[in-house]
């Protein structure tokens, strides 16, 4: 065999072995072992989403056959096989899209740490090699468990956006406080659609005025049940959210990201008219989330964006509707 095959062949073992070992780990840390009444999965833990793919890659890294690997295969071979255990996991539905893509740059960044430190370690002794496998193996096994028994501190942030329209503030009142329906066509294309969140479709209310109920519906049978406690007409609109959670269907929302979840929650939105001119306003919107997750300064990074993609779609398509009204 010539080197290069056994070349090629040394790179798709270490990835294969290091991919297994991934999906070893992500079984045991679905199982509940120290707290089997703990509500919250050993996977969503800090020490998880650093421990295993900091293993996939050293794993692969000293698996790789080869007598002198280079420092680019071998984190090749580390980044393949945590594709290749992500892949894996969203093929047999233990994760979607949507926790694969926030998931993703971070564990590239720990794998490829993983693969140096296992590469610097095959000039050590074979006695030593086992000993530091062994403790690099059980680390994202044990670490998860033992963080479950932990409370999550809870963050709760408020993602603020606006738009300018060219309308009368009444005009832009009457589109916000009933949205009729959205064809999917007035959304602008957005990143958070592409990886499978459900667009909205339309918000209906019950009756004008403080108390009243906006129901704000998202395909795929999401639906928010807003409570309004602020109500000033062409100026403002604020309302408490609360996710209908037991009528939403298990396969809309990854159940890690699932909003009213022990994870992740929306608190509360507002709609503010902001006159600037004689046919010109800017329309602001903000909302209040709630984190909870012993990550959540890397989990606000992903949130905060998805809340803001949302909250831009769903300007522009008012900001349409009220310049077209004009016209």
């Amino acid at each position: 065999m010539s080197p290069r095959w056994r070349s090629a062949l040394a790179f798709l073992w270490a990835a294969f072995v290091g991919a297994l070992f991934g999906l070893l780990v992500r079984f045991a840390n679905s199982i509940p072992f120290l707290n089997p009444a703990s509500h919250v999965s050993a996977v969503m833990t800090a020490s998880y989403l650093i421990a295993a793919p900091l293993s996939i890659g050293f794993v692969s890294a000293i698996s790789m056959q080869a007598e002198r690997p280079s420092l680019a295969s071998t984190i090749g071979g580390a980044w393949l096989a945590t594709l290749l255990s992500i892949g894996i996991c969203m093929l047999f539905l233990l994760e979607g899209a949507i926790c694969a893509v926030f998931m993703l740059p971070f564990a590239l960044v720990l794998s490829t740490i993983g693969g140096l430190l296992g590469w610097l370690l095959r000039g050590s002794t074979a006695k030593h090699r086992r000993s530091t496998a062994l403790c690099v193996a059980l680390l994202p096994i044990l670490l998860p468990q033992l963080e479950v028994l932990t409370s999550a501190p809870t963050d709760i942030r408020t993602v603020q956006t606006e738009i300018r329209i060219h309308a009368q503030p009444d005009v832009i009142w009457k589109n916000i406080a009933r949205v009729r329906a959205i064809r999917p066509a007035e959304l602008p294309p957005s990143w958070t659609q592409t990886i499978g969140f459900p667009r909205p479709v339309e918000a209906t209310l019950s009756r004008e005025g403080i108390g009243g109920v906006r129901l704000a519906s998202f395909e795929r049978g999401l639906l928010f049940l807003e409570t309004v406690t602020g109500w000033e007409p062409n100026r403002l609109l604020a309302f408490t959210i609360k996710a209908d959670t037991e009528h939403i269907p298990p396969t809309t929302l990854d159940r890690h990201v699932t909003i009213g979840g022990p994870y992740f929650d929306v608190l509360t939105g507002e709609y503010r008219i902001e006159s600037i001119g004689p046919n010109e306003a800017v329309l602001h919107l903000a909302s209040r989330e709630r984190l909870s997750t012993n990550f959540n300064g890397y989990a606000s990074l992903w949130t905060d964006a998805v809340m803001r993609s949302i909250q831009k779609s769903i300007l522009v398509v008012i900001k349409n509707r009220c310049e077209a009204s004009n016209n």
